[in-house]
């Protein structure tokens, strides 16, 4: 497939963009406001330092994860991993 989106800014408001590919794409500071990622597949993604607010995660599963410093509602997922462990063996 070719890329139809080139480098640069851009914008998009009311759009139905289901089925769309990014493959080695850089979009750091970008702001996704009100969007569906339904059934959105992530590989190979950096999300270091991202900030997740009001975000409906109902079923989602993350694998070979890197969680240091990664907080869920303000408690650190490593402290959470740890306390399932001391509790469950």
């Amino acid at each position: 497939m070719e890329p139809t989106i080139q480098s640069g800014k851009h914008f998009a408001e009311h759009a139905f963009l289901a089925g769309t590919r990014f493959h080695d794409v850089c979009l750091g500071e970008a702001v996704f406001d009100d969007v569906n990622l339904g059934q959105a597949t992530f590989d190979n993604v950096n999300l270091s330092e991202a900030h997740f607010d009001n975000v409906n995660m109902t079923d989602v599963e993350i694998t070979d994860v890197n969680t240091s410093g990664m907080k869920i509602n303000g408690v650190l997922v490593d402290d959470l991993f740890d306390a399932y462990t001391q509790r469950n063996g």
